[in-house]
């Protein structure tokens, strides 16, 4: 079955760019386009897509709001930014809103193509340069902030999600039960107050654990 798409940007040009690029790939399926973020919101609620590939600078409604309301109406749907905009207040306002992932758009095709499969798939995605933008970024900040601690095994399960790996590829990795798994991670998001694994991952990076 195909990844079902909405792909939101105010750039015609460059929104049927991206489009012809997914359309040309196996596998997945545009089912709607939006020029700005409140039609992004109506779209995604109407389609009800896998993903939405998200820009962060549109008119009547950016990005990062959009994308918060978005996984508000539609919570199975999940959220990939892709814009050229990497300043530290993008990232963190498009991750605390609840994307999935972070990609530019001068990243090759092979990379945002791929990016898109890993968020359908449950993964999170961040662009090398966003990463180290984070981390320097939120590192400073929490210098003076005690972490939480977490066991080894909490650790472990934490540092592959940051790797993007999926539940059962964790379980395989450290041989131990998906339920185990999940119980970690339920501890470990207890631990750092968030609620999902993108968040935690951030998180973890703003308190120097990761």
């Amino acid at each position: 079955m195909s990844i079902r798409i909405v792909v939101a940007d105010d750039h015609p040009i460059v929104r049927a760019g991206i489009v012809g690029l997914l359309e040309a790939e196996p596998g997945l399926a545009v089912v709607g386009e939006a020029a700005d973020g409140a039609e992004a919101v109506t779209v995604a609620a109407s389609e009800r897509p896998d993903l939405v590939l998200m820009d962060l600078r549109m008119p009547q409604l950016d990005g990062a709001t959009a994308t918060a309301r978005i996984l508000a109406e539609v919570p199975g749907t999940r959220v990939l930014v892709l814009t050229t905009y990497e300043t530290d207040d993008h990232i963190l306002a498009a991750i605390e809103a609840g994307a999935s992932g972070y990609l530019l758009k001068a990243a090759p095709q092979a990379e945002i193509l791929a990016g898109i499969r890993a968020v359908a798939a449950g993964e999170t995605v961040l662009a090398p340069s966003i990463a180290a933008k984070l981390v320097s970024r939120v590192r400073a900040e929490a210098a003076s902030v005690a972490p939480p601690s977490l066991s080894p095994r909490e650790l472990d399960v934490l540092r592959l999600v940051a790797e993007g790996r999926s539940n059962p590829e964790i379980a395989a990795a450290l041989f131990i039960g998906e339920a185990t798994v999940k119980t970690h991670l339920l501890h470990v998001f207890e631990k750092l107050e968030v609620r999902d694994r993108t968040r935690a991952v951030t998180r973890a990076m703003e308190l120097g654990i990761l």
